[in-house]
């Protein structure tokens, strides 16, 4: 894409409200240039053909084909055209699926036309960017699940699902003591139990109190002692 020419932008949204709006606010940009506008994937094909954009802004779920699909159609069809996907889900299916198909960028309809530009631009020049939710959602999907407490020496030999953790924490004191434990931040706790970050900070200082432990560091000794970690 030569940088002295408007970037040429296909945009394909089953919605006529969205699309329509997309293609008017995108347009008034003066570096980029709406070429076609499309109603599913088919027609977004057809149009990639017809007109050979830089870049298409696609919606995920689409009638006829979907999101997904049309993003491996276009992959394999027509590599040099940067996919931005925009749309309103971020569940770790749609994005991994839609990354995989061959998607360079993953953006939520809360996202604004100049970070909707600058992620088109940066995508047709070979750069990735993914929303802030779509991050954590990836971060979630490859976090693995907390290994199950080991048994502490001289417990019984029940088995430790079985076990009540020790100083009156509860099971979710226990399952982020774990996570602290193995050194996760509050944030990334909170990205993989699906809680809020104020409902970390509430349970980890529950936990300190607990195990008397007076930081991170003391709570994970505690951890390791009490077979959590």
């Amino acid at each position: 894409m030569s940088a002295e020419r408007p970037l040429r932008v296909i945009v394909a949204d089953d919605q006529a409200s969205v699309r329509e709006g997309l293609v008017l606010l995108l347009g008034l940009l003066p570096d980029v240039d709406v070429v076609a506008s499309a109603a599913n994937g088919e027609e977004a094909l057809a149009l990639v053909a017809e007109h050979h954009p830089d870049a298409i802004l696609l919606d995920l779920h689409m009638p006829v084909m979907d999101g997904t699909e049309t993003t491996r159609r276009l992959t394999a069809d027509h590599p040099d055209v940067a996919i931005v996907v925009l749309t309103t889900y971020a569940d770790d299916h749609s994005v991994l699926d839609t990354l995989r198909a061959g998607a360079r960028s993953y953006l939520t309809k809360d996202a604004d036309r100049l970070h909707i530009a600058h992620t088109l631009r940066s995508a047709a020049s070979g750069l990735t960017v993914l929303d802030p939710q779509v991050q954590a959602t990836l971060l979630a999907a490859t976090i693995p699940p907390p290994a199950p407490p080991r048994a502490v020496a001289g417990a019984a030999d029940a088995p430790a699902a079985d076990r009540e953790p020790p100083d009156h924490l509860t099971q979710r004191e226990a399952e982020i003591l774990t996570l602290i434990a193995r050194g996760l931040t509050n944030t990334e706790i909170a990205t993989t139990l699906f809680l809020s970050h104020n409902t970390v900070k509430t349970h980890i200082n529950r936990i300190f109190t607990k195990t008397a432990s007076r930081d991170r560091v003391a709570a994970t000794r505690y951890a390791h002692d009490h077979g959590l970690a």
